[in-house]
């Protein structure tokens, strides 16, 4: 544990999202970077309509970054030309080649807030550039991609790219469990907060960099927004399928290999302690649902064993109703006990008597189900067989069980938060005035996000606000 007051440098915490303020005119608010190779015939026409684009539809400033990829051709002399002719363009040169390398290099050089990036070809409708940027400056999501393959998009192609873009997105989905639907479109855009930490993360340098970053972020349970596009194919595309479909399987493979072993650390991506409502203390809102649905589930399925092999033992001894009433008595307490402890997480001896009370209640609701269907068999057949029996009374079971949750979840153990149950949230604390976190947290994580804060509002600073009483880039009003 830190002794120190220094705050927390970890470089692993993002700040909160937060809607971007409007910039001046100076100041860019989106970087887009063009990454190309030997492109001096596409570069001018696609770098004079993406402008022409974002100066009559994006509202805030923005700049075009032409990243070229140690090109041979003439495409240099094309980039500076434009970065003389139009002040909203930049060029850079790199001696290595690699998508993946240039986008890191120029993003991670980038004072943007927002980072993108497009093909030369723009087979990628520049309609869909501001849906795509739009919910990263709002702070609604940390990572943008548009989509060739949701419903909604229109994607002109031939039948051999779009077979092999399919399968390839099957490979991520059996293989990283990925969920996005489009690994390979050129046409993403980030958060620069979220880059500065997730890039350092990404090995790849060409065209597995997208797959890559983007299997990262999900996994660290960053939110991934996709834009449905409109795409044609360009069919004078220099991409070596073959080459660019065995390194993107090596990835594969690669990042697999890492997820399975646990040598990436996702954590460092893991945003500060309020950023997710489900870790708010929000009243009136049932929390832990799916938790407890789960654990009561494997409770239950323990003590619906349990119940039959004591039903088989007492039934040796008695008729059917008492042997019923028996088991269900026993396998009610520890049901009960489990619960207590397992489901809902309730600790010590307080109130455990109580439980126990209420349970048998309980037990006693789920008796007159059982034993009902035992009186309803027995009245339907003179002499049911045993696996008759067990089938009838697994069947009053399952209704019982639904019935013993709800009165467990509302009645036996309510949802207080009081001292004599652990908390899985940290304590309630209530800000000073001018403490733009109105959520719980704790010292540590606090210290986390106010490093991480501190760096993202350094990053920004030249913005402006976009009232006059908004003084403080901090204040969330």
């Amino acid at each position: 544990m830190r002794t120190d007051s220094s705050p927390d440098s970890s470089p692993g915490s993002l700040p909160a999202r937060e809607h971007l303020p409007a910039g001046d005119a100076g100041t860019p608010v989106l970087d887009v970077v063009i990454p190309v190779y030997n492109e001096e015939k596409d570069l001018q026409p696609c770098v004079l309509r993406l402008h022409q684009h974002l100066k009559s539809t994006f509202p805030y400033a923005f700049r075009i970054t032409i990243a070229d990829n140690a090109s041979t051709d003439t495409t240099p002399q094309v980039a500076f030309r434009l970065e003389a002719e139009l002040a909203e363009v930049r060029s850079f040169r790199l001696e290595q080649k690699g998508r993946g390398r240039a986008l890191r290099t120029v993003w991670s050089a980038s004072d943007a807030p927002i980072l993108a990036y497009m093909d030369v070809d723009l087979s990628t409708d520049l309609n869909a550039l501001l849906p795509l940027v739009a919910p990263l400056i709002s702070g609604h999501s940390d990572l943008a991609i548009g989509s060739r393959l949701s419903r909604s998009s229109r994607v002109v192609r031939g039948a051999k790219r779009e077979f092999i873009s399919r399968t390839y997105n099957l490979i991520l989905r059996g293989s990283l469990q990925a969920r996005f639907s489009d690994a390979q479109c050129g046409f993403k855009a980030i958060r620069r907060d979220v880059a500065q930490v997730l890039l350092p993360l990404v090995e790849d340098t060409g065209w597995f960099f997208d797959t890559e970053m983007l299997v990262l972020a999900e996994r660290a349970g960053l939110r991934i927004h996709e834009v449905p596009v409109d795409w044609v194919d360009d069919p004078d595309s220099t991409v070596h399928i073959v080459k660019t479909a065995t390194d993107d399987l090596k990835g594969v493979w690669r990042v697999g290999k890492a997820l399975a072993g646990g040598s990436l650390p996702l954590d460092r991506l893991a945003r500060p302690f309020g950023d997710d409502p489900r870790d708010r203390e929000i009243q009136d809102v049932p929390t832990g649902l799916a938790r407890q649905l789960v654990g009561f589930c494997v409770v239950g399925g323990l003590s619906t064993l349990f119940y039959l092999l004591l039903y088989t033992a007492f039934r040796q001894f008695g008729g059917s109703q008492i042997a019923n009433a028996l088991a269900l008595l026993v396998s009610a307490i520890a049901n009960t006990a489990a619960n207590r402890r397992l489901t809902f997480g309730v600790r010590g001896r307080g109130d455990a008597v109580k439980h126990q009370a209420q349970g048998l209640v309980v037990f006693g609701i789920g008796l007159i189900l059982t034993s009902g269907s035992l009186a309803a068999l027995n009245a339907a057949s003179s002499d049911p067989g045993h696996t008759t029996e067990l089938a009838v009374l697994v069947a009053a079971n399952l209704a019982a069980t639904v019935l013993r949750f709800l009165l467990f979840r509302a009645w036996v153990f309510p949802d207080r938060r009081d001292d004599d149950r652990p908390s899985t949230v940290v304590a309630s604390h209530t800000p000073a005035p001018n403490t733009p976190y109105d959520i719980p947290y704790d010292s540590t994580q606090f210290r986390a996000r106010e490093a991480a804060d501190r760096s993202w509002r350094d990053a920004t600073l030249q913005l402006q606000p976009l009232r006059p009483t908004d003084t403080d880039p901090r204040d969330r009003r």
